[in-house]
């Protein structure tokens, strides 16, 4: 069986390496990949968002299955375009992507089919927002509409950060188009809870829960990143809320989709805030999230690539899926100065077992593996324990080196203290 993947960051090495595992697999693409996902597929060079040249590069293979794992390409309607020409996909059609590309309409529909979630106010004009601005509560949320790298929400303690926000984003135009229309938000608090989901429109299998490490620095601090760590499971996701979850927000979510003529086949993310009013959602995604997917497909038993068709076939419900009770942690190396300004082209060096090493951000050079991107690798340890989970993965940190590298020293410590 000849299989695509497109993407070519950390979420994507670690669907190759799980796909990898089905025997059936004969010839493994990554598009575009990057020079880690290289030892484990073929990369070839076409872009995520070039649809043209993935089509034609799927046809030109006879591809028999494809899976398209980043927002931009699940957005634009890669997997509109790849089933116009007969080929097989896992991931959202572009009707139902908007789910993530847009959170105007996510919030509205929340609103519309009462799925809890905070409270919010929708504008078009820079002028308006700063006049609600002023009397909004504060802290607040600002969130840009569209598509921005994970970067598109900030977080304002003050007033006048809030103002920031709505200048740089509708006025400076910091995430392009995608800052047109912003969503001010009520602030949250509570502990926060990532769950995967798999889903065909008709059934809803969760995963192992998580949770992820946004801020750069240690102690939650510095700016908001794509995501610096993450653990499973989560350990404030107990099975009571899980059951509220599925009973007020994952099967009414399905529900609303195809109420809207939009069915959900895929990987739909439920980004969860356990507030003193029960669970809410934050954001949706339309795909695996990162780096999320480093500590949940490593603790999935079942075969990933047979649950992938069985929800291309729309027959989830006759699918295995079992996760380990294991726990899993994941530590994010970045190029120092992330999310800002950073260097790249450093030579890494890893140990001799990489078959829990994701990489992000590299490329190869005259043989040699060099940093290439912000993120620029993940290292995951499973264990019994999450404790010997944490202490693995950051043991095994120790053995990867390049220069400029920067990681947090404090992922899964939250996680840790709630287990107390």
């Amino acid at each position: 069986m000849k299989v695509m993947v497109v993407g070519g960051g950390g979420r994507e090495h670690a669907i190759v390496k799980k796909i990898k595992e089905n025997p059936a697999v004969t010839e493994l693409y990554v598009l575009p990949g990057n020079g880690g996902i290289a030892q484990d597929a073929i990369c070839v060079d076409i872009g995520a968002k070039d649809i043209d040249g993935i089509v034609a590069f799927a046809k030109e293979k006879a591809i028999d299955f494809a899976i398209v794992a980043p927002d931009d390409p699940l957005v634009l309607g890669a997997v509109d375009a790849l089933e116009a020409v007969g080929i097989s996909c896992f991931g959202p059609n572009r009707n139902a992507a908007i789910l993530e590309g847009s959170k105007v309409f996510s919030k509205n529909l929340m609103k519309k089919y009462q799925i809890p979630t905070a409270a919010y106010a929708v504008f078009d004009h820079a002028a308006d927002a700063l006049a609600y601005l002023e009397t909004a509560p504060i802290p607040t949320v600002i969130k840009a509409d569209g598509l921005a790298l994970g970067k598109g929400v900030i977080i304002a303690e003050t007033r006048e950060q809030a103002k920031e926000a709505v200048h740089t984003i509708m006025e400076d135009k910091i995430f392009g188009a995608s800052g047109d229309q912003i969503v001010i938000e009520e602030f949250l608090t509570g502990p926060e809870v990532s769950v995967l989901a798999f889903t065909d429109g008709k059934t809803v299998v969760p995963m192992v829960s998580s949770m992820d490490h946004k801020r750069a620095l240690d102690g939650d601090q510095g700016l908001n990143t794509g995501g610096m760590g993450t653990i499973a499971p989560n350990p404030y996701y107990t099975e009571a809320i899980a059951a509220e979850c599925m009973e007020k927000i994952f099967l009414p979510t399905m529900h609303a989709m195809n109420a809207e003529g939009r069915t959900f086949k895929g990987c739909l993310y439920f980004g969860l805030m356990l507030t003193a009013d029960g669970p809410k959602v934050i954001e949706y995604n339309c795909r695996f999230g990162d780096p999320e997917t480093q500590v949940v497909l490593p603790l999935l038993e079942s075969d990933l690539l047979t649950i992938m068709q069985q929800i291309a076939a729309g027959t989830l419900a006759e699918a295995e899926v079992a996760f380990s009770k294991k726990s899993a942690c994941c530590v994010i190396l970045a190029s120092e100065g992330y999310p800002g300004k950073y260097e790249t082209g450093y030579e890494i060096t890893l140990p001799a077992d990489t078959s829990r090493i994701f990489v992000a951000g590299a490329k190869v050079k005259d043989g040699k593996l060099l940093s290439g991107g912000g993120r620029v690798l993940g290292v995951t340890e499973v264990a019994d324990t999450l404790a010997e989970a944490v202490e693995k993965a950051y043991e095994t940190v120790k053995t990867v080196h390049f220069a400029n590298a920067y990681y947090r020293k404090d992922i899964g410590k939250k996680a840790l203290a709630a287990e107390v």
